[in-house]
């Protein structure tokens, strides 16, 4: 670890190390500093991607990915007794190991020149540059002309907890997961403005998770395997083998992507989805613009460094600014809706409306079609007023 870099990026995330990526590609000497043990640990991700995000992402899709392949999501009632089925071949949507994805990009940033070190935290970021503190208890203050944050929601908890929301997920073995079919159960009771979830990684293995406003979510997600072990005659129950706590962020944006000469990128700019608090692509895509606008400033073509975070966080917002007001919205309507509310929207959606979803939506662009169910369903009058008002928002903004 030298004495000086151009550039320090805080945490090992998929959004600090394509930013890592992108800056070390042009040139520019970069150190990836993250503190835990190993880069993709701990998946706090369910791990769903699109062929398209990856491609985008400048991520080749992984060998055998195919074994984890999408083909439906299924949304259950509360109380099980209804469900919509959305075909998801079209989307080509894979279940992802973060652990290899991640690393999969930490290999391309060190082959463009970035340093990766682990078990490095970031301490303190001081005029003179950044002090950090390594694996062998050791502090030093390095040099650098920038720093990027890309140390996750759990930053975002120490400035705004009305955003953050507490999850678990676990990977787990059991009989009752369904290769290539995602479901998510929302529960007003249970889960209160989220839901859970369970995402097959192959061959019975695959990530369940909840998260909730309030609740506990270890106690939440171990009634839940418990539930779902009892209506699985075939086993006597799941094996748990890694449990995950971490929280989301449900915001969107954060108003501003940089302080000082500090850039922020990927979940600690609020850069997750606000329906499913999943980031892959949208984290992804942070990164590299800041990246490259962080570059572009490294080279001259834009000397005021005050104007990095701000046209950075304008060319996100011209990707994903609507699409996150649009998911916002859809999370306050069902936010509103108790079990009985949720369970006649999913009773009463016509199955041609999902067959349109599935052929027309896009997964990476979602809010669409959590509109277009929504509009279709008995929710629509207690829905009315919300979208009329956050529409009328979008228009004007």
């Amino acid at each position: 670890m030298r004495a000086s870099y151009d550039v320090i990026v805080a945490g090992g995330s998929i959004a600090g190390l394509l930013c890592a990526r992108e800056i070390a590609s042009a040139g520019y000497d970069v150190l990836v500093a993250e503190e835990d043990y190993e880069i993709g640990t701990p998946e706090h991700c369910g791990g769903l991607v699109s062929n398209a995000a990856l491609c985008e992402l400048g991520i080749i899709p992984f060998d055998g990915a195919d074994a984890h392949r999408i083909t439906r999501a299924r949304i259950t009632s509360p109380d099980g007794s209804h469900h919509i089925t959305l075909d998801a071949k079209r989307q080509k949507v894979t279940g992802v190991s973060r652990r290899d994805l991640d690393k999969q990009i930490a290999h391309q940033a060190q082959k463009a020149g970035a340093v990766i070190s682990t078990k490095t935290s970031v301490q303190e970021i001081t005029d003179a540059g950044v002090r950090v503190s390594t694996h062998k208890n050791n502090s030093k203050t390095i040099e650098c002309r920038m720093t990027v944050d890309a140390r996750g929601a759990a930053s975002l908890a120490q400035k705004d907890r009305t955003g953050i929301m507490p999850s678990a997920q676990y990977e787990v073995y059991a009989d009752w997961i369904e290769d290539g079919t995602v479901e998510i159960i929302p529960d007003h009771l249970k889960y209160p403005g989220f839901f859970a979830w369970v995402i097959p990684s192959g061959r019975g293995r695959g990530r369940v998770g909840v998260a909730g406003a309030g609740i506990n979510v270890a106690e939440s997600l171990d009634a839940f395997l418990a539930e779902k072990d009892s209506k699985d005659k075939s086993s006597d129950s799941c094996s748990v083998i890694r449990r995950i706590f971490a929280p989301i962020w449900l915001n969107g944006p954060i108003k501003k992507f940089h302080h000082g000469t500090t850039v922020i990128v990927g979940d600690a700019a609020g850069q997750a989805k606000p329906t499913t608090a999943g980031g892959i692509f949208s984290s992804g895509m942070g990164g590299i613009i800041a990246g490259r606008t962080i570059a572009q400033h490294l080279v001259g073509d834009m000397p005021d460094v005050g104007k990095v975070g701000t046209l950075y966080r304008k060319r996100w917002l011209e990707r994903f600014g609507r699409e996150f007001k649009m998911q916002i919205m859809a999370r306050k309507i069902l936010a509103r809706a108790d079990n009985e509310a949720i369970t006649g929207m999913i009773k009463s959606a016509p199955k041609h409306t999902a067959e349109a979803i599935s052929k027309d939506e896009d997964f990476d662009f979602h809010a669409s079609a959590l509109v277009r169910l929504l509009g279709a369903t008995g929710t629509a009058r207690m829905a009315q007023n919300v979208i009329a008002s956050e529409m009328r928002n979008l228009v004007k903004r």
